[in-house]
Protein backbone atom coordinates (compact mmCIF):
# COMPACT_ATOMS: atom_id res chain seq x y z
CA UNK A 1 0.00 0.00 0.00
CA UNK A 2 2.52 2.17 0.68
CA UNK A 3 4.53 2.21 -2.18
CA UNK A 4 1.28 2.79 -3.86
CA UNK A 5 1.12 6.25 -2.51
CA UNK A 6 4.58 7.20 -3.61
CA UNK A 7 3.81 6.42 -7.18
CA UNK A 8 0.77 9.00 -6.48
CA UNK A 9 3.12 11.62 -5.39
CA UNK A 10 4.12 11.66 -8.99
CA UNK A 11 0.95 10.63 -10.99
CA UNK A 12 -1.22 12.99 -9.81
CA UNK A 13 0.05 15.67 -10.77
CA UNK A 14 1.22 14.48 -14.02
CA UNK A 15 -2.45 13.40 -15.18
CA UNK A 16 -3.63 16.55 -14.31
CA UNK A 17 -1.09 17.97 -16.29
CA UNK A 18 -2.89 16.60 -19.17
CA UNK A 19 -6.49 17.03 -17.99
CA UNK A 20 -5.77 21.02 -17.00
CA UNK A 21 -6.21 22.11 -21.21
CA UNK A 22 -9.17 20.30 -21.41
CA UNK A 23 -10.75 22.13 -18.26
CA UNK A 24 -9.56 25.08 -19.81
CA UNK A 25 -11.31 25.17 -22.48
CA UNK A 26 -14.62 24.91 -21.05
CA UNK A 27 -13.48 27.84 -18.26
CA UNK A 28 -10.00 29.34 -17.80
CA UNK A 29 -10.53 29.37 -13.98
CA UNK A 30 -11.10 25.99 -13.94
CA UNK A 31 -7.45 25.03 -14.70
CA UNK A 32 -6.35 26.74 -11.68
CA UNK A 33 -8.94 24.80 -9.40
CA UNK A 34 -7.80 21.54 -11.49
CA UNK A 35 -3.88 22.54 -10.42
CA UNK A 36 -4.86 23.46 -6.24
CA UNK A 37 -6.85 19.42 -6.38
CA UNK A 38 -3.87 18.12 -7.96
CA UNK A 39 -1.08 19.85 -5.83
CA UNK A 40 -3.51 18.96 -2.38
CA UNK A 41 -3.64 15.31 -3.16
CA UNK A 42 -0.05 15.51 -3.99
CA UNK A 43 1.11 16.85 -0.85
CA UNK A 44 -1.26 14.69 1.23
CA UNK A 45 0.53 11.56 -0.53
CA UNK A 46 4.25 12.89 0.30
CA UNK A 47 2.76 13.30 4.15
CA UNK A 48 1.60 10.11 4.43
CA UNK A 49 4.28 8.62 2.62
CA UNK A 50 7.07 10.67 5.19
CA UNK A 51 5.35 9.70 8.16
CA UNK A 52 5.38 6.01 6.97
CA UNK A 53 9.07 5.74 5.81
CA UNK A 54 9.98 7.11 9.55
CA UNK A 55 7.85 4.52 10.93
CA UNK A 56 8.68 1.77 8.84
CA UNK A 57 11.74 2.45 6.96
CA UNK A 58 12.51 3.10 3.65
CA UNK A 59 10.21 2.16 0.68
CA UNK A 60 10.85 0.54 -2.20
CA UNK A 61 8.30 0.55 -4.99
CA UNK A 62 9.47 -1.25 -8.72
CA UNK A 63 7.86 0.05 -11.74
CA UNK A 64 5.67 -1.90 -14.26
CA UNK A 65 6.32 -5.59 -12.75
CA UNK A 66 10.15 -5.05 -13.21
CA UNK A 67 12.26 -5.89 -10.35
CA UNK A 68 15.12 -3.62 -9.86
CA UNK A 69 17.78 -3.23 -11.23
CA UNK A 70 16.49 -4.10 -14.62
CA UNK A 71 12.92 -1.96 -13.94
CA UNK A 72 12.82 1.58 -13.12
CA UNK A 73 12.65 1.40 -8.84
CA UNK A 74 11.23 4.51 -6.82
CA UNK A 75 12.95 4.91 -3.39
CA UNK A 76 11.78 6.88 -0.79
CA UNK A 77 13.81 7.33 2.22
CA UNK A 78 14.42 10.17 5.61
CA UNK A 79 15.84 12.29 3.34
CA UNK A 80 14.02 12.55 -0.26
CA UNK A 81 10.61 12.04 1.82
CA UNK A 82 11.33 15.13 3.27
CA UNK A 83 12.32 16.62 0.43
CA UNK A 84 8.67 15.37 -1.65
CA UNK A 85 7.05 17.07 1.16
CA UNK A 86 8.80 20.44 1.06
CA UNK A 87 8.64 20.41 -2.73
CA UNK A 88 4.83 19.36 -2.87
CA UNK A 89 4.14 22.22 -0.63
CA UNK A 90 5.75 24.99 -1.94
CA UNK A 91 4.49 24.27 -4.98
CA UNK A 92 0.74 24.52 -3.50
CA UNK A 93 1.63 27.12 -1.43
CA UNK A 94 2.45 28.82 -4.68
CA UNK A 95 -0.28 27.69 -6.69
CA UNK A 96 -2.70 28.84 -4.05
CA UNK A 97 -0.51 32.56 -4.07
CA UNK A 98 -0.25 32.89 -8.21
CA UNK A 99 -3.86 33.19 -9.26
CA UNK A 100 -4.07 36.81 -8.80
CA UNK A 101 -0.42 37.87 -10.38
CA UNK A 102 -1.14 35.30 -13.27
CA UNK A 103 -4.16 37.15 -14.05
CA UNK A 104 -2.28 40.26 -13.66
CA UNK A 105 1.02 39.37 -15.86
CA UNK A 106 -0.36 36.66 -18.29
CA UNK A 107 -3.65 37.50 -19.50
CA UNK A 108 -4.90 34.90 -21.96
CA UNK A 109 -2.13 32.46 -20.92
CA UNK A 110 -4.05 31.26 -17.57
CA UNK A 111 -4.49 27.59 -19.02
CA UNK A 112 -1.03 27.35 -20.54
CA UNK A 113 0.47 28.27 -17.70
CA UNK A 114 -1.10 25.35 -15.07
CA UNK A 115 -0.35 23.14 -17.09
CA UNK A 116 3.43 23.72 -17.58
CA UNK A 117 3.40 24.54 -13.37
CA UNK A 118 1.93 20.89 -13.32
CA UNK A 119 5.01 19.66 -15.61
CA UNK A 120 7.49 21.71 -13.84
CA UNK A 121 6.36 20.10 -10.10
CA UNK A 122 6.00 16.87 -11.59
CA UNK A 123 9.43 16.92 -12.72
CA UNK A 124 10.77 17.98 -9.69
CA UNK A 125 8.92 15.39 -7.51
CA UNK A 126 9.78 12.84 -10.20
CA UNK A 127 13.66 13.92 -9.86
CA UNK A 128 13.36 13.03 -5.93
CA UNK A 129 11.18 9.76 -5.80
CA UNK A 130 13.16 8.17 -8.37
CA UNK A 131 15.99 5.44 -7.82
CA UNK A 132 17.16 5.16 -11.13
CA UNK A 133 20.25 7.17 -12.80
CA UNK A 134 18.79 7.91 -16.51
CA UNK A 135 15.15 8.35 -15.41
CA UNK A 136 16.29 11.26 -13.06
CA UNK A 137 17.59 12.64 -16.25
CA UNK A 138 14.22 12.26 -17.59
CA UNK A 139 12.48 14.08 -14.82
CA UNK A 140 15.39 16.51 -14.69
CA UNK A 141 14.43 17.16 -18.39
CA UNK A 142 10.58 17.48 -17.88
CA UNK A 143 11.38 20.19 -14.90
CA UNK A 144 13.85 22.14 -16.75
CA UNK A 145 11.61 22.40 -20.72
CA UNK A 146 8.66 23.41 -18.51
CA UNK A 147 11.12 25.71 -16.52
CA UNK A 148 12.03 27.31 -20.06
CA UNK A 149 8.55 27.80 -20.85
CA UNK A 150 7.63 29.46 -18.18
CA UNK A 151 10.14 32.02 -17.96
CA UNK A 152 10.36 32.94 -21.60
CA UNK A 153 6.18 34.17 -21.27
CA UNK A 154 7.98 37.04 -18.49
CA UNK A 155 8.56 40.11 -19.02
CA UNK A 156 10.62 42.45 -21.23
CA UNK A 157 13.74 40.93 -22.09
CA UNK A 158 12.71 37.67 -20.43
CA UNK A 159 13.32 35.61 -23.98
CA UNK A 160 16.37 36.18 -24.29
CA UNK A 161 17.42 35.44 -20.92
CA UNK A 162 15.72 32.04 -21.19
CA UNK A 163 17.86 31.54 -24.04
CA UNK A 164 20.59 31.64 -21.87
CA UNK A 165 18.78 29.81 -19.58
CA UNK A 166 18.60 26.61 -22.04
CA UNK A 167 21.85 26.61 -23.40
CA UNK A 168 23.50 26.59 -19.99
CA UNK A 169 20.69 24.32 -18.79
CA UNK A 170 21.32 22.37 -22.12
CA UNK A 171 24.65 21.99 -21.59
CA UNK A 172 24.53 21.20 -17.56
CA UNK A 173 22.06 18.39 -18.72
CA UNK A 174 24.87 16.72 -21.35
CA UNK A 175 27.47 16.77 -18.92
CA UNK A 176 25.20 14.60 -16.41
CA UNK A 177 24.19 12.76 -18.72
CA UNK A 178 27.39 11.75 -20.59
CA UNK A 179 28.67 10.85 -16.48
CA UNK A 180 25.79 8.57 -16.67
CA UNK A 181 26.65 7.14 -20.05
CA UNK A 182 30.64 6.21 -18.36
CA UNK A 183 28.62 4.56 -15.12
CA UNK A 184 26.65 2.36 -17.45
CA UNK A 185 29.61 1.17 -19.34
CA UNK A 186 31.92 0.52 -16.31
CA UNK A 187 29.44 -1.07 -13.79
CA UNK A 188 26.60 -2.09 -16.54
CA UNK A 189 23.03 -0.78 -14.66
CA UNK A 190 21.75 2.49 -13.95
CA UNK A 191 20.11 1.60 -10.33
CA UNK A 192 21.71 4.07 -7.72
CA UNK A 193 22.02 1.30 -4.85
CA UNK A 194 23.15 -1.40 -7.72
CA UNK A 195 25.83 0.82 -8.69
CA UNK A 196 26.90 1.30 -5.35
CA UNK A 197 27.61 -2.16 -5.22
CA UNK A 198 29.39 -2.41 -7.90
CA UNK A 199 31.26 0.84 -7.73
CA UNK A 200 33.68 -0.44 -4.86
CA UNK A 201 36.21 -2.25 -6.89
CA UNK A 202 36.14 0.94 -9.73
CA UNK A 203 37.41 3.32 -7.30
CA UNK A 204 40.61 3.22 -8.83
CA UNK A 205 39.05 3.13 -12.95
CA UNK A 206 39.68 6.24 -15.28
CA UNK A 207 36.28 5.88 -16.33
CA UNK A 208 34.73 6.23 -13.45
CA UNK A 209 36.56 9.33 -12.18
CA UNK A 210 35.48 10.98 -15.61
CA UNK A 211 32.20 10.31 -14.93
CA UNK A 212 32.43 11.77 -11.52
CA UNK A 213 33.43 15.18 -13.56
CA UNK A 214 30.80 15.49 -15.81
CA UNK A 215 28.02 14.70 -13.42
CA UNK A 216 29.26 17.04 -10.55
CA UNK A 217 30.10 19.98 -13.70
CA UNK A 218 26.31 19.35 -15.04
CA UNK A 219 24.76 19.55 -11.23
CA UNK A 220 27.46 22.79 -10.99
CA UNK A 221 25.30 24.40 -13.84
CA UNK A 222 21.86 23.40 -12.78
CA UNK A 223 22.24 24.80 -9.28
CA UNK A 224 23.80 27.78 -10.32
CA UNK A 225 27.18 27.05 -8.44
CA UNK A 226 29.39 30.27 -9.01
CA UNK A 227 31.13 31.40 -11.32
CA UNK A 228 28.66 28.82 -13.60
CA UNK A 229 25.47 31.06 -12.37
CA UNK A 230 25.66 33.64 -15.55
CA UNK A 231 21.88 32.47 -16.40
CA UNK A 232 19.96 32.90 -12.93
CA UNK A 233 19.88 35.99 -11.86
CA UNK A 234 18.64 37.15 -15.25
CA UNK A 235 16.18 34.27 -15.62
CA UNK A 236 14.46 34.66 -12.39
CA UNK A 237 14.02 38.42 -12.31
CA UNK A 238 12.41 38.38 -15.42
CA UNK A 239 10.03 35.31 -14.99
CA UNK A 240 6.30 35.83 -14.14
CA UNK A 241 6.13 36.40 -10.15
CA UNK A 242 4.25 33.18 -9.88
CA UNK A 243 7.14 31.31 -11.85
CA UNK A 244 10.06 32.89 -10.15
CA UNK A 245 8.08 31.89 -7.01
CA UNK A 246 8.03 28.27 -7.43
CA UNK A 247 11.11 27.73 -9.69
CA UNK A 248 13.68 29.82 -7.38
CA UNK A 249 13.41 28.27 -4.34
CA UNK A 250 13.66 24.72 -5.61
CA UNK A 251 15.51 23.95 -8.42
CA UNK A 252 18.92 24.84 -7.23
CA UNK A 253 17.96 23.12 -3.94
CA UNK A 254 16.23 20.05 -5.81
CA UNK A 255 20.06 19.88 -7.68
CA UNK A 256 21.83 20.03 -4.24
CA UNK A 257 19.95 17.38 -3.44
CA UNK A 258 20.73 14.84 -6.31
CA UNK A 259 24.75 15.90 -5.69
CA UNK A 260 24.26 14.96 -1.69
CA UNK A 261 22.29 11.22 -3.51
CA UNK A 262 25.16 11.28 -6.06
CA UNK A 263 28.10 11.55 -3.70
CA UNK A 264 26.82 9.59 -0.93
CA UNK A 265 24.51 6.99 -2.17
CA UNK A 266 25.94 6.13 -5.60
CA UNK A 267 29.65 7.12 -5.02
CA UNK A 268 30.39 6.66 -1.15
CA UNK A 269 32.03 8.77 1.34
CA UNK A 270 35.07 7.14 0.51
CA UNK A 271 35.24 8.15 -2.31
CA UNK A 272 33.64 11.82 -2.22
CA UNK A 273 36.73 12.36 1.03
CA UNK A 274 39.68 9.80 0.67
CA UNK A 275 40.06 8.98 -2.79
CA UNK A 276 39.64 12.56 -4.79
CA UNK A 277 40.21 15.85 -3.31
CA UNK A 278 36.29 16.37 -3.77
CA UNK A 279 35.68 17.54 -0.70
CA UNK A 280 38.32 20.41 -0.36
CA UNK A 281 37.35 21.78 -3.93
CA UNK A 282 33.79 21.95 -2.55
CA UNK A 283 35.03 24.08 0.29
CA UNK A 284 36.34 26.19 -1.17
CA UNK A 285 33.48 26.25 -4.49
CA UNK A 286 31.03 27.54 -1.32
CA UNK A 287 33.49 29.89 -0.40
CA UNK A 288 33.64 31.65 -3.81
CA UNK A 289 29.48 31.44 -4.11
CA UNK A 290 29.52 33.08 -1.13
CA UNK A 291 31.53 35.88 -1.10
CA UNK A 292 30.62 36.46 -5.29
CA UNK A 293 26.79 36.07 -4.57
CA UNK A 294 26.95 38.52 -1.79
CA UNK A 295 29.32 40.59 -3.27
CA UNK A 296 26.96 41.18 -6.71
CA UNK A 297 24.09 41.71 -4.20
CA UNK A 298 25.23 44.98 -3.19
CA UNK A 299 25.39 46.19 -6.27
CA UNK A 300 22.04 45.90 -7.19
CA UNK A 301 19.14 48.13 -7.84
CA UNK A 302 16.36 45.44 -8.35
CA UNK A 303 15.28 43.91 -5.80
CA UNK A 304 14.49 40.15 -7.57
CA UNK A 305 17.58 40.48 -9.01
CA UNK A 306 19.62 41.10 -5.56
CA UNK A 307 17.67 38.11 -4.30
CA UNK A 308 18.94 35.70 -7.16
CA UNK A 309 22.18 37.14 -6.10
CA UNK A 310 21.54 36.36 -2.56
CA UNK A 311 20.37 32.73 -3.23
CA UNK A 312 23.68 32.44 -5.70
CA UNK A 313 25.83 32.65 -2.32
CA UNK A 314 23.22 30.40 -0.44
CA UNK A 315 24.01 27.67 -2.76
CA UNK A 316 27.76 28.01 -1.50
CA UNK A 317 26.40 27.15 2.08
CA UNK A 318 25.36 24.04 1.55
CA UNK A 319 28.17 23.01 -1.35
CA UNK A 320 30.62 24.30 1.66
CA UNK A 321 28.99 22.58 4.15
CA UNK A 322 28.84 19.59 2.77
CA UNK A 323 32.68 19.73 1.25
CA UNK A 324 33.76 20.09 5.46
CA UNK A 325 32.60 16.38 5.30
CA UNK A 326 31.82 16.66 9.25
CA UNK A 327 28.61 15.21 10.92
CA UNK A 328 27.71 18.77 11.77
CA UNK A 329 27.97 20.26 8.98
CA UNK A 330 26.41 18.21 6.67
CA UNK A 331 23.71 18.18 9.16
CA UNK A 332 23.85 22.15 8.89
CA UNK A 333 23.74 21.55 4.81
CA UNK A 334 21.05 19.43 4.80
CA UNK A 335 18.77 21.61 7.20
CA UNK A 336 19.68 24.52 5.19
CA UNK A 337 18.30 22.86 2.13
CA UNK A 338 14.68 23.04 4.15
CA UNK A 339 15.19 26.64 5.45
CA UNK A 340 16.58 28.55 2.29
CA UNK A 341 13.70 26.78 0.38
CA UNK A 342 11.37 28.50 2.65
CA UNK A 343 13.47 31.48 3.23
CA UNK A 344 13.60 32.37 -0.61
CA UNK A 345 9.62 31.40 -1.16
CA UNK A 346 8.52 33.89 1.32
CA UNK A 347 11.14 36.59 -0.36
CA UNK A 348 9.78 36.14 -3.92
CA UNK A 349 6.16 36.27 -3.25
CA UNK A 350 6.79 39.51 -1.42
CA UNK A 351 8.09 40.23 -4.26
CA UNK A 352 5.11 38.79 -6.86
CA UNK A 353 3.34 40.75 -4.31
CA UNK A 354 4.59 44.52 -5.17
CA UNK A 355 5.28 43.65 -8.73
CA UNK A 356 1.01 43.38 -8.57
CA UNK A 357 0.42 46.39 -6.91
CA UNK A 358 3.05 48.60 -7.78
CA UNK A 359 4.14 47.15 -10.86
CA UNK A 360 7.52 47.48 -10.55
CA UNK A 361 10.42 45.10 -8.43
CA UNK A 362 12.90 48.71 -8.38
CA UNK A 363 13.96 48.98 -5.06
CA UNK A 364 13.56 52.83 -5.58
CA UNK A 365 9.90 52.35 -5.78
CA UNK A 366 9.26 50.91 -2.85
CA UNK A 367 8.92 53.85 -0.84
CA UNK A 368 6.34 53.92 2.14
CA UNK A 369 5.56 49.94 1.36
CA UNK A 370 5.57 49.67 4.76
CA UNK A 371 2.27 52.28 5.43
CA UNK A 372 0.97 50.49 2.44
CA UNK A 373 1.31 47.32 2.61
CA UNK A 374 2.12 46.20 6.28
CA UNK A 375 1.16 42.83 6.50
CA UNK A 376 3.17 42.01 3.25
CA UNK A 377 6.68 44.15 4.85
CA UNK A 378 5.79 41.93 7.90
CA UNK A 379 6.30 38.87 6.43
CA UNK A 380 9.19 40.52 4.50
CA UNK A 381 10.86 41.15 7.97
CA UNK A 382 10.81 37.65 8.61
CA UNK A 383 12.23 36.07 5.78
CA UNK A 384 14.72 38.78 6.01
CA UNK A 385 16.06 37.98 9.90
CA UNK A 386 15.60 34.58 9.20
CA UNK A 387 17.97 35.11 5.57
CA UNK A 388 20.40 36.80 8.15
CA UNK A 389 20.68 34.43 10.79
CA UNK A 390 18.52 35.96 13.52
CA UNK A 391 17.27 33.09 16.14
CA UNK A 392 14.56 32.07 16.70
CA UNK A 393 13.71 32.25 13.07
CA UNK A 394 14.46 28.91 10.82
CA UNK A 395 17.75 30.24 9.01
CA UNK A 396 19.53 31.10 12.67
CA UNK A 397 19.97 26.81 13.47
CA UNK A 398 21.15 25.95 9.71
CA UNK A 399 23.77 28.43 9.57
CA UNK A 400 24.74 27.73 13.65
CA UNK A 401 25.55 23.92 12.44
CA UNK A 402 27.31 25.24 9.45
CA UNK A 403 29.55 27.58 11.45
CA UNK A 404 30.00 24.65 14.16
CA UNK A 405 31.71 22.20 11.49
CA UNK A 406 33.62 24.74 9.90
CA UNK A 407 35.14 25.42 13.07
CA UNK A 408 35.65 22.02 13.82
CA UNK A 409 37.02 21.64 10.09
CA UNK A 410 39.19 24.60 11.12
CA UNK A 411 38.41 25.75 7.43
CA UNK A 412 38.71 29.72 8.37
CA UNK A 413 37.87 31.00 5.52
CA UNK A 414 34.70 29.54 5.15
CA UNK A 415 33.88 30.39 8.32
CA UNK A 416 34.54 34.07 7.40
CA UNK A 417 32.50 33.79 4.48
CA UNK A 418 29.71 32.68 6.63
CA UNK A 419 29.61 35.84 8.92
CA UNK A 420 30.20 38.46 6.15
CA UNK A 421 27.54 36.84 4.15
CA UNK A 422 25.21 37.28 7.02
CA UNK A 423 26.58 40.90 7.64
CA UNK A 424 26.24 41.97 3.91
CA UNK A 425 22.47 40.01 4.10
CA UNK A 426 21.78 42.61 7.28
CA UNK A 427 23.03 45.54 5.13
CA UNK A 428 20.97 44.31 1.88
CA UNK A 429 17.56 44.20 3.91
CA UNK A 430 17.99 46.96 6.05
CA UNK A 431 18.08 48.82 3.45
CA UNK A 432 14.98 47.94 1.77
CA UNK A 433 13.61 48.38 5.43
CA UNK A 434 14.98 52.10 5.10
CA UNK A 435 12.76 52.62 1.62
CA UNK A 436 9.82 51.32 2.47
CA UNK A 437 10.18 53.44 5.70
CA UNK A 438 11.13 56.87 4.02
CA UNK A 439 7.70 58.43 3.71
CA UNK A 440 7.09 57.89 7.61
CA UNK A 441 9.98 60.37 7.96
CA UNK A 442 9.28 63.01 5.12
CA UNK A 443 9.66 66.53 5.81
CA UNK A 444 6.50 68.41 5.44
CA UNK A 445 7.21 69.31 1.78
CA UNK A 446 6.96 65.74 0.44
CA UNK A 447 3.47 64.87 2.63
CA UNK A 448 1.35 65.95 0.01
CA UNK A 449 3.31 63.87 -2.33
CA UNK A 450 3.32 60.98 0.02
CA UNK A 451 -0.55 60.99 1.47
CA UNK A 452 -1.36 59.17 -1.81
CA UNK A 453 1.22 56.68 -0.89
CA UNK A 454 0.26 55.94 2.66
CA UNK A 455 -2.90 54.78 1.83
CA UNK A 456 -3.14 50.90 3.06
CA UNK A 457 -3.37 48.98 -0.34
CA UNK A 458 -2.74 45.52 1.13
CA UNK A 459 -2.32 42.41 -1.21
CA UNK A 460 -5.29 40.36 -2.48
CA UNK A 461 -5.91 37.92 0.16
CA UNK A 462 -5.22 34.82 -2.09
CA UNK A 463 -1.77 36.21 -2.39
CA UNK A 464 -1.34 37.57 1.19
CA UNK A 465 -2.51 34.35 3.13
CA UNK A 466 0.56 32.13 1.43
CA UNK A 467 3.17 34.38 2.35
CA UNK A 468 2.04 35.38 5.96
CA UNK A 469 2.06 31.40 6.12
CA UNK A 470 5.83 30.93 4.69
CA UNK A 471 6.52 33.76 7.78
CA UNK A 472 4.80 31.65 10.40
CA UNK A 473 6.58 28.24 9.03
CA UNK A 474 9.63 29.98 9.24
CA UNK A 475 9.30 30.90 12.70
CA UNK A 476 8.00 27.09 13.39
CA UNK A 477 10.75 25.39 11.52
CA UNK A 478 13.15 26.92 14.22
CA UNK A 479 11.18 26.43 16.97
CA UNK A 480 11.09 22.70 15.74
CA UNK A 481 14.59 22.45 14.41
CA UNK A 482 15.80 19.84 16.48
CA UNK A 483 12.51 17.21 16.12
CA UNK A 484 13.38 17.83 12.33
CA UNK A 485 17.33 16.84 12.47
CA UNK A 486 16.48 14.36 15.12
CA UNK A 487 13.91 12.06 13.27
CA UNK A 488 14.50 13.07 9.58
CA UNK A 489 18.26 14.57 8.88
CA UNK A 490 20.36 12.87 11.04
CA UNK A 491 19.29 9.35 9.16
CA UNK A 492 20.44 11.06 6.14
CA UNK A 493 23.88 11.27 7.08
CA UNK A 494 26.66 8.89 5.75
CA UNK A 495 28.85 7.20 7.65
CA UNK A 496 31.93 9.04 8.19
Amino acid sequence: MLGETSILIVIIPLISAALTPLVGLAREGLSYLCTITALTLSTLASVHTLFRVLTEGTVHYGLGGWPPPFGIELVVDPLNGMMLVLVSAVGLIVAVYSYRGVEQELTGRMVYFYTLYLLQVTGFLGILITGDLFNLYVFLEIASLAGYALIAVGEDGAPMACFRYIVMGTVGACFYLLGVGYIYISTGSLNMADVHLLMKGLYDSKVIATAIAFILTGLAIKMALFPLHVWLPDAYTKAPSAASALIAPLMTKISIYVMIRILFSVFGISLFVELFPLNRIMVWAGFAAICGGAVMALAQTDFKRMLCYILVAEVGYMIGGLGLANAIAIRGAILHILNDAVMTAGLFTVAGIIMHRMKSHRLADFEGLFQKMPFTMSAFVVCALSMIGVPPTCGFFSKWYLIHGAILARQWPFVAALLGSSLINGILFFRVIEVGYVFQFSTPAHTHAGEGMNRMEEAPLSMLIPTVGIAVAIILIGFYNQAIVKHIIDFALPKL
